[in-house]
């Protein structure tokens, strides 16, 4: 079988149908295994390149996340609370009998898998994660009341909700439907040279179902984390990474000189570094 060859299922989660792709090796004890979480506005081929760079080492699962990509709702509309995101993680996991797993996400993929690891179903399934450009949500929250209170982290505080103009924009019906329609689409794929057809319609949800909740501070995370901090980044601050040892016991941050989709436009500095950090495991 070739290291490329892909494998692709079906995996039904409660109100969602998710497509799952699996490369690289077969599953084995002594193979490790990454599951890679897309972000907004792409699916998993965001992920190609690096799980090009990596096939040859390590079974490696990917999905598009519910309504992106081939994946669909199957109660309309659908919930795209965080809690069903994080129910959809933990099919996938069931489905493929993957465990432990280096989870990795980027984008709206970290900010699922933050919850993820929190979960107590991480116990066992869970031995690592790699955060790149998505941060926790509570940890987030935490962040803007630290920085609101101090007159000395206002500026940091106002260059994040300059970073983050656009998820209220997301809020006003049918703008941003027409934003993504007749402009926004074309420039993206443009720069970006990959098609996301219209995963940026669909995952307009994931803004309007989860940024009204009021968040509790984080829980404790035992695993080992790493957290990518691409010093480009238009829409997440550097900063935000400040506390962020006060939840995560085993933390490691790395910058990097990238912008936001470093995981693309990077691929094989990423896949170097999780080989690394394989690595470092044997």
């Amino acid at each position: 079988m070739s290291s490329w060859n892909e494998r692709q299922r079906i995996v039904a989660s409660e109100g969602a149908e998710l497509a799952v792709f699996e490369y690289g090796q077969d599953p084995a004890a002594d193979t490790p295994t990454l599951l890679l979480v897309h972000g907004y506005p792409d699916d998993h081929r965001v992920y190609l390149q690096l799980i090009r760079e990596l096939a040859e080492t390590f079974h490696i699962i990917a999905y598009d996340t519910r309504n992106a990509g081939s994946s669909s709702v199957t109660d309309k509309p659908g919930s795209f609370v965080l809690p069903a995101l994080v129910d959809d993680l933990y099919a996938v996991l069931a489905a493929t009998h993957a465990s432990p797993v280096h989870l990795v996400g980027h984008d709206w993929g970290s900010i699922q898998a933050w919850a993820a690891v929190q979960d107590p179903r991480a116990d066992g399934r869970i031995n690592r994660f790699t955060s790149v450009s998505g941060p926790d949500l509570g940890h987030f929250s935490w962040w803007m009341r630290q920085r609101l209170r101090h007159p000395r982290g206002w500026a940091q505080l106002l260059g994040q909700l300059l970073r983050s103009w656009y998820v209220a924009v997301f809020q006003i019906p049918m703008l941003p439907e027409a934003l993504w329609r007749f402009f926004l689409t074309g420039s993206y794929e443009r720069a970006t040279r990959r098609t996301v057809g219209d995963n940026a319609i669909r995952g307009l949800a994931l803004y309007r179902a989860n940024f009204q909740a009021k968040r509790q501070p984080p829980l404790q995370v035992s695993i080992p984390v790493r957290v990518i901090v691409p010093v480009m980044d238009r829409f997440v601050s550097p900063s935000l990474t400040d506390g962020l040892g006060n939840w995560v016991s085993r933390l490691t941050v790395t910058k990097v000189e990238a912008g936001h989709w470093w995981p693309a436009t990077h691929a094989s500095d990423f896949a170097k570094l999780l080989q690394e950090e394989h690595n470092n495991e044997l």
